[in-house]
């Protein structure tokens, strides 16, 4: 039996709730479908760091590199300056383990989630790729007369040709084996940010290597606009770190609402992170009305990242049901209680792995 060692992040807000939905779900799959979780909890949250006055302790981060996942529920609270937890936690899993790739499906599993008029699951169903390390987040910001009328504020943006070709490169093999269109589509902003041009050169050499993929091209606003008008249009789209975390909450909405909306942070063969998209969402803490909808998906790409593809596609197919059954109406707070959905999808994932 496949044993996999998981680090679990519940963090602030709504985030142990819904995590703890999601690992009713997981180890659920676990049982029906032949494998352990080797669960590790970790405390690290805002209310942690106003007890402590730790964020990630550095023994503690050493040991989550030896594990197969991490998974997180939710980061921030208002309680603490915008971006202390999110730079200690956030970014500095994706930066210091270098989780390069940022995926995230935009797949919708039920016309009635969908905003946009005549659109259905026939014209929703893309992933974009989003390079995670570079751009605009890594951290390369100051200020000048800080508080005083002149101030200066800069912030740096900065693309390796490494990091770009990285990613671009993994959205045409994820292209080629997924069964889509195989088609890969470049979002960027080159007309403006002329530095861009690096991502629009690296683009069309790894293209030139996918003779069977075909590709397309738009600047971030026009991309915006085609999501919404032609999301058909879309197979994968790759992009970069601050575009791609503009554009995937977008097509989040698109799909159903931040609390379909699941995320991987991956570096392929190395401990990586899966959490959903939403964030802590403190005003709704405790109070049992949070969807774990992203959260439950989010644990389905952790397995697929993990080989236990049987039990990942049981998961999304268990969620896909249950909305075009109408089971489940959405993920608004006032359709289902936070526990009564983990229960749903726990009942038909044992349902599943159960004999005819």
């Amino acid at each position: 039996m496949a044993t996999h060692d998981i680090a679990i992040i519940p963090g602030d807000g709504i985030g142990p709730e819904v995590t703890a939905e999601a690992f009713k779900v997981l180890d659920a799959a676990a049982e029906v479908f032949g494998f352990k979780l080797n669960k590790t909890a970790y405390p690290f949250s805002s209310q942690h760091f106003l007890d402590t006055g730790e964020i990630w302790p550095d023994a503690a981060f050493e040991e989550v590199k030896g594990m197969g996942a991490i998974y997180l529920g939710a980061i921030g609270d208002p309680r603490i300056e915008v971006g202390k937890m999110e730079f200690g936690i956030i970014a500095r899993a994706r930066i210091d383990l270098d989780l390069y790739l940022n995926i995230r499906p935009i797949k919708l599993y039920d016309e009635r989630l969908c905003p946009l008029k005549g659109k259905g699951p026939a014209d929703v169903d893309m992933v974009i790729v989003r390079e995670n390390t570079e751009g605009a987040y890594t951290g390369m910001h100051g200020f000048a007369h800080k508080g005083q009328d002149l101030e200066v504020a800069t912030q740096t943006m900065v693309w390796t040709r490494a990091g770009v070709e990285r990613a671009v490169r993994h959205a045409f093999e994820l292209a080629r084996s997924r069964g889509g269109r195989k088609h890969v589509t470049l979002i960027d902003k080159a007309n403006a940010l002329r530095a861009q041009d690096l991502w629009m050169r690296v683009f069309a050499l790894v293209a030139a290597e996918y003779p069977d993929i075909s590709t397309g091209h738009d600047y971030i606003d026009a991309a915006c606009m085609r999501m919404v008008d032609t999301p058909e249009d879309y197979d994968v789209a790759v992009t970069s770190n601050l575009f791609g975390d503009i554009i995937t909450d977008l097509g989040a909405m698109i799909q159903g609402g931040l609390g379909i909306a699941a995320s991987a942070n991956i570096h392929p063969g190395q401990v990586s992170l899966f959490e959903p998209v939403h964030g802590s969402f403190p005003e709704a803490a405790g109070k049992n009305t949070a969807s774990p909808i992203a959260a439950i998906l989010a644990g389905s790409m952790m397995l697929d990242f993990l080989g236990e593809q049987e039990a990942s596609n049981a998961i999304e197919t268990t969620v896909i049901d249950l909305f075009t059954s109408s089971r489940l109406k959405g993920v608004r707070a006032a359709d289902h209680p936070t526990n009564e959905v983990g229960e749903l999808v726990v009942a038909e994932v044992r349902r599943l792995g159960t004999p005819a």
